[in-house]
């Protein structure tokens, strides 16, 4: 079966959501909506940066990258690969 864009996305939305929601003690509807509005899922939705290879784990420290220095790129795992 090959996978979809939503098929993605949906994945990350289930292991990440909860991930934000336990590391900044939200509800999970606030977690989703600061997902969902966050460079992180513009980066994961758009094709071309194949976000989508890469674990949940590292989306999530991207996220936690943006949500603390207000930037995805500042990510532990993106400095390690410059």
């Amino acid at each position: 079966m090959k996978w979809t864009k939503s098929d993605y996305l949906f994945f990350f939305d289930r292991w990440v959501i909860p991930m934000i929601a336990e590391e900044y003690q939200l509800d999970e509807e606030k977690a989703v909506r600061l997902f969902i509005n966050s460079q992180t899922y513009q980066l994961l939705a758009d094709d071309t940066t194949k976000l989508f290879r890469e674990s949940p784990l590292f989306i999530f420290d991207m996220y936690k990258a943006e949500y603390e220095t207000g930037d995805p790129r500042n990510s532990s795992y993106i400095k390690n690969y410059e």
